[in-house]
């Protein structure tokens, strides 16, 4: 069981790894940083306690600790317990979910690893927005995509806003990073597996064609929003698929067409 411990006071030294996550310069999960992963809000939070991330503490306001009781109880940390105002002050604003956890990462698997295991993947090139990381975390969750596989350029997954948006999602779904840029792919092809290169050429196939047969393994390739796919990563696909639109207009958000794509390929669930 988590033991509790009330927090008075906002010096106390004990909730160090929650202090001042405003300044880029202190943030414990910034890249060059400490390292830890943060989690914001009970559901968050409980999906951190479940994932193959080790809590080493909690800081939280005491209704949302309560809440948190049982899933607390096989876990040995500490759970701080702290006044509204202690804690914004700890944590340099206020925080509407009322609780936080922190965890140290844990070991990646290398682009071997992860294509051996699954079945299906999310690649992503130069994906640098936090929010959108999180989201296309989440979408590959909801709709049954294996893994995810970070090329060149993208955001780390891992930082506090991204696993907020993910609603926790990113802690579960395992990713693996790769810089060796496009020949990653080459890896996922070795081992079977179908790409497909999002992108609004009209030359590309609608991606509702170009849906999975059964049993193939798929990797759908997705790039930033604005440049979208380097030259590089299409030419190295197997097939370039395009998401039909209503005129005037030309591209998705993409994690919006993420979804539409995993969904339309077959992926996951259906």
């Amino acid at each position: 069981m988590a033991t509790e411990i009330v927090i008075d006071g906002p010096a106390d030294n004990r909730v160090d790894d929650f202090r001042d996550l405003k300044r880029a310069d202190r943030r414990p999960d910034r890249p060059g940083g400490r390292g830890l992963v943060i989690a914001e809000g009970t559901v968050v939070v409980r999906r951190m306690l479940a994932s193959p991330y080790r809590v080493h503490a909690l800081l939280g306001v005491r209704r949302r600790v309560e809440e948190l009781r049982d899933d607390l109880a096989d876990v040995s940390c500490p759970a701080y317990v702290a006044p509204a105002d202690v804690m914004a002050t700890v944590v340099g604003f206020h925080l509407n979910r009322g609780v936080l956890a922190v965890a140290d990462r844990v070991p990646r698997p290398s682009v071997a690893k992860l294509a051996a295991s699954a079945r299906t993947v999310a690649v992503l090139e130069g994906v640098g927005d936090h929010e959108n990381i999180g989201s296309l975390f989440r979408n590959a969750a909801a709709l049954g995509v294996d893994a995810v596989l970070l090329g060149a350029g993208c955001a780390d997954p891992l930082y506090r806003r991204s696993v907020r948006v993910s609603m926790g999602h990113v802690l579960r779904v395992p990713f693996a990073t790769d810089e060796q840029w496009p020949d990653a792919l080459d890896t996922l092809r070795g081992n079977g597996f179908r790409v497909a290169a999002l992108t609004p050429s009209a030359d590309a196939v609608a991606v509702r064609e170009a849906v999975a047969r059964p049993g193939e393994r798929v990797a759908v390739l997705l790039g930033a929003e604005g440049d979208g796919l380097s030259d590089a990563a299409i030419a190295a696909s197997d097939v370039a698929v395009r998401i039909p639109m209503a005129g005037g207009v030309d591209s998705l958000n993409v994690a919006t067409a993420g979804a539409i794509a995993f969904y339309e390929l077959g992926c996951g669930v259906r």
